[in-house]
């Protein structure tokens, strides 16, 4: 029997989720699609009679802004909201503002796929000739971090993901979860997928067919050890859900060039 019920959400379809690139740290907004898809997760929340205590973002637009729409469909706009930038996603690096599928095209779809969902493959690092480089760095966002600016990562694997993650988890979430607090998570695709690996021991190599689709709540039971009691169970209607798997797992297959 479970003792605490998180919940990890995958913010809305993005700006350049749409358009197929690498986003990472480039800040943007969610797209239409995107608002609704936060839209109708709040709605769905509701509707199966969930309330949240607390809720944690990281500090880009998209996660917020999906927290927020999540919370306003619940009627519960008052729940406090705390943002931290080890909830961010992946650093992508180099490959920053990139399209996968054309990238799938020059390299082949093993590479990209290693890039997008392996554990431990860092890719090559952001420097300061890259188009977005002073976009990231001279947001004043990240000066409010608990690292110096020039600390922070320049590219990412899933693992570092999880190493920049953790701390947080156990020095701030963890006590709130253990408090009795019901905790929404509003984060990305590679914070929540690291989150999921640490809690259900998940392997390195299983991790890269974990496939978390834009909007969708996903709940894990724990028991008084953090452990989880059952797998992790993604909700909504199942059917959409596999389609929504697939938009994603079809994101770095080549496409060929119009």
């Amino acid at each position: 029997m479970s003792t605490y019920k998180l919940f990890l959400l995958r913010h809305g379809e993005g700006a350049w989720n749409k358009e197929n690139r690498f986003c990472s740290w480039v800040d943007q907004k969610l797209s239409e699609d995107g608002v609704k898809e936060a839209q109708d997760c709040g709605k769905l929340l509701k509707e199966q009679g969930y309330k949240f205590d607390i809720v944690f973002t990281s500090i880009l637009s998209r996660s917020i802004q999906t927290a927020w729409l999540v919370l306003e469909a619940m009627g519960q706009e008052w729940v406090p909201v705390v943002k931290a930038w080890r909830l961010n996603e992946r650093h992508y690096g180099a490959l920053i503002g990139l399209n996968r599928a054309e990238m799938a095209l020059q390299h082949g779809e093993e590479k990209v796929k290693l890039w997008r969902r392996s554990y431990a493959i860092t890719p090559p690092p952001i420097d300061e000739s890259h188009p977005y480089f002073l976009e990231i760095y001279n947001d004043r966002r990240y000066t409010t971090c608990d690292v110096p600016k020039e600390k922070l990562p320049r590219a990412e694997s899933l693992k570092e993901v999880l190493e920049r993650l953790l701390p947080y988890w156990e020095s701030t979430v963890v006590p709130e979860i253990r408090k009795g607090r019901t905790v929404l998570i509003s984060a990305h695709g590679n914070s929540c997928r690291a989150l999921l690996k640490h809690l259900e021991g998940i392997s390195d190599e299983d991790i890269a067919n974990v496939t978390l689709p834009t909007g969708i709540p996903v709940l894990v039971e724990l028991d008084e050890n953090l452990r989880p009691v059952k797998p992790q169970q993604l909700l909504g209607d199942q059917a959409k859900i596999q389609a929504a798997i697939k938009k994603v797992e079809d994101q770095g297959k080549a496409k060929p060039l119009t």
